[in-house]
């Protein structure tokens, strides 16, 4: 059930957002010159997938996970794209896709092998990476790889519909900070 109302509000979303998708891209080009970010993450039963983002940090940034970024290297339309969580949107891309839910755990990177020893002990991978969910919206992010891994355990094993909008709500209306950078 949740498959399907991830596949019909990403491509719904997908269809109305365009347009805005489309300005962002265009601004993103003038500010960093490469404005879709491509990165590959830890998917459902640990499965590589290519997660797709508005870039909001300089090109020259090395990939790491986020919270091991210094914050000089957000732009400033990254710090917008950031704090209004635009720089989420082209993953609906991947949630059409199936490579990704609008909610569940957030996708990490392979070299993050503390965060994958957690999850894999909990069984996380047993479930599609998300957009948002339970540690997001309470700000546990990855910097904390034990809490996130016990935070999104807890989303796997309780998660209700009521539950599944109650987070993509939380998220829109501004819950969460995403990843923080140091």
């Amino acid at each position: 059930m949740l498959r399907l109302f991830d596949f019909i509000f990403s491509l719904f979303g997908l269809l109305c957002l365009w347009p805005i998708l489309l300005v962002l891209v265009i601004v993103g080009y003038f500010d960093t010159g490469s404005p879709i970010f491509l990165q590959t993450r830890v998917g459902r039963y640990k499965k590589p997938f290519t997660l797709i983002k508005l870039r909001t940090m300089s090109v020259e940034t090395v990939s790491v996970a986020t919270h091991e970024v210094d914050k000089a290297n957000i732009t400033k339309l990254g710090h917008f794209l950031r704090k209004t969580k635009l720089d989420e949107l082209p993953q609906l891309i991947n949630v059409v896709k199936g490579e990704m839910s609008l909610v569940g755990p957030r996708p990490g990177l392979f070299k993050q092998t503390d965060l994958i020893t957690e999850r894999e002990k909990l069984n996380v991978y047993n479930m599609r990476p998300g957009i948002t969910g339970l540690a997001q919206i309470n700000e546990i992010d990855m910097s904390t790889p034990a809490l996130l891994a016990e935070w999104d355990n807890k989303m796997i094993q309780t998660i209700t519909i009521k539950d599944y909008f109650y987070y993509i709500f939380a998220t829109l209306t501004g819950s969460g900070s995403g990843d923080r950078v140091k």
